[in-house]
Formats: C-alpha cells, sequence, structure tokens
C-alpha cells in the first residue's frame, strides 16, 4: 500500500469511528430523554434535545464529515474546525441538559457499578471541584487556543494522525470546560456572581483577538506547509491565512456578543423581577 493510500485508509477508518461514538451518543441522550418523558418528568424541553443535537452534529461536521479533510489543504477550513469545536459546538450541548439524559439513557447496571462508584472516590470529586472553577475553564481553554496555534505544534498536528485526533480532542474538551460555568447546565454550581461571567466572556474574546489579528495583518504566511499544497480554492497561502483570521475573529466576536446580551437580559429580568417583589404591597 502506498503511503497516500494508507494516510487515505487511516483518515476513513477515524472518520468512521467518531461517527459510530457521536450517533452512540445521540442514541443514549435519546433513550433516556424519552425516558424521562414517558416518566411524566418533561424536565428538558424539545428544544433544548434539538440544542444537544445540533451541537453533536457540529461536532461530527468538524471532525468526520468533508470539512475534516480540507484541513491540511486550506488554514480557513481548519480554523472552521477549530470554532466548530470550541466555540459553537459546547454551548449548544450545555444547553441540552445532557447530564440527566445520559445518566437514564446509560444501561442502569453501568451507572450503579462504573459511574456512581467513579464519584465515590475522593480523586474524582477534587477533580471536578478544580474542572468547575471559571478560572480554570478560562485558563484551559485559552492555553488549548494559543498552543495548537504556535507553528511548531500546529506542524506536529498535521504531520501526526494521533497528534491530530488530540488537537481535536483538546479544542472539544476545553471548549465544553469554557462554556460550562457561562451555560451552568444542570448540576452546576455557581462559582462567581453571574455578572462576572460577563467578564470572563470578555477576557476570553482577547486571546482570539491577537491571534486573529497576527494571522489578518501579517505580510508572511505563518504556516509554511500551506505553501506546499495546491490552492483549489483560488486563495494564495497569504490570503487564506487572512481568511481564516478574519473568520475566527468575527465568529467569536459574534457567538460571545449574543452569549453576553443574553446573560444580561437574564440579569436585568432577575433584578426587575426583585424590585418588584420587594415595592409589592403587602396584603393581609
Amino acid at each position: 500500500m502506498t503511503p497516500l493510500m494508507h494516510t487515505a485508509s487511516e483518515s476513513w477508518e477515524v472518520a468512521v469511528s467518531l461517527t459510530l461514538i457521536i450517533v452512540f451518543t445521540a442514541l443514549v441522550y435519546l433513550r433516556g430523554w424519552l425516558h424521562l418523558r414517558s416518566t411524566s418528568l418533561n424536565i428538558i424541553p424539545a428544544w433544548r434535545a434539538i440544542s444537544f443535537f445540533l451541537g453533536l452534529s457540529l461536532t461530527w461536521a468538524a471532525v468526520a464529515s468533508p470539512i475534516a479533510s480540507f484541513d491540511e489543504k486550506m488554514l480557513t477550513a481548519h480554523m472552521v474546525q477549530h470554532l466548530l469545536l470550541m466555540t459553537f459546538a459546547p454551548p449548544l450541548i450545555w444547553l441540552g441538559e445532557p447530564v440527566m439524559p445520559v445518566w437514564y439513557g446509560l444501561p442502569r447496571q453501568f451507572v450503579t457499578v462504573v459511574i456512581d462508584s467513579a464519584l465515590q472516590l475522593t480523586a474524582v470529586q477534587r477533580l471536578g471541584s478544580v474542572l468547575a472553577q471559571p478560572a480554570f475553564c478560562w485558563l484551559a481553554a485559552a492555553a488549548a487556543l494559543v498552543a495548537w496555534h504556535v507553528p511548531a505544534l500546529f506542524r506536529l498536528g498535521m504531520q501526526s494522525q494521533a497528534w491530530h485526533l488530540f488537537e481535536h480532542a483538546s479544542f472539544f474538551a476545553t471548549g465544553l470546560l469554557f462554556w460550562w460555568p457561562v451555560v451552568q447546565p444542570w448540576p452546576s454550581v455557581p462559582r462567581w456572581p453571574r455578572w462576572s461571567i460577563l467578564l470572563y466572556l470578555f477576557l476570553a474574546t482577547l486571546p482570539c483577538d491577537v491571534l486573529s489579528g497576527l494571522l489578518v495583518f501579517s505580510d508572511r504566511v505563518a504556516y509554511p506547509m500551506y505553501l506546499c499544497t495546491p490552492r483549489q480554492s483560488g486563495f494564495s497561502a497569504l490570503e487564506d491565512q487572512q481568511c481564516a483570521g478574519a473568520l475566527m475573529w468575527t465568529c467569536v466576536t459574534v457567538v460571545f456578543l449574543v452569549a453576553g446580551t443574553i446573560l444580561s437580559m437574564q440579569l436585568l429580568s432577575l433584578k426587575t423581577f426583585r424590585e418588584d417583589e420587594y415595592s409589592a404591597p403587602v396584603s393581609g
């Protein structure tokens, strides 16, 4: 088998494996969600389930769809993957309130023997406490973003299938961590005042702004490997880089602005409700 055929076969096997994992996750969630509805526990409305499945679909699009085959040819395609895994899919997945449906969707014996036992371990509880800290979530996401765009690590991820998978996994995992304190799905417990998440979102835009600015305004190609690939889009390697940087800046700004706006409206609604409650006359 030639090296080219071997690489294509490896990529196909990875895509099929990831697709099966995502489909299995969707089926487990669906089974648990239907169970909750059948027992009159309609605590997760349909729109949340749709959000979860949409998040899984975007994850599949990033790692197993034809988009994944273009990341070695265009930096813009690579940036689309990164944005899907860190910025778009994770908040949609958390909006689906996945913990309870997945809990009820898995076999009861597996939940009792494996998950319940693991959650009783002191080390697991301490790890969960650390992972739930917003400061850690922010730093993990920023570190993954910056580290994987350093040219040496970027080249490593492109030259090795294993490192490429690890890169995608770190994007997705840190994306989930980052959005956990923003969405606060059950059973999360607020660690910071809710208003501080606005500052959390604003500070998160800074590494993205710096990186996208370097890509857009640089007069040389940051990742020389794209100079050696055939240009099928009509863009030069430098134009492709500028497009990737502009896409990153635009998408991150819009998504974070939408999240900040929704959060601000929730805070204002809560404040108005409390003021109305305090000002209401006492009957008796």
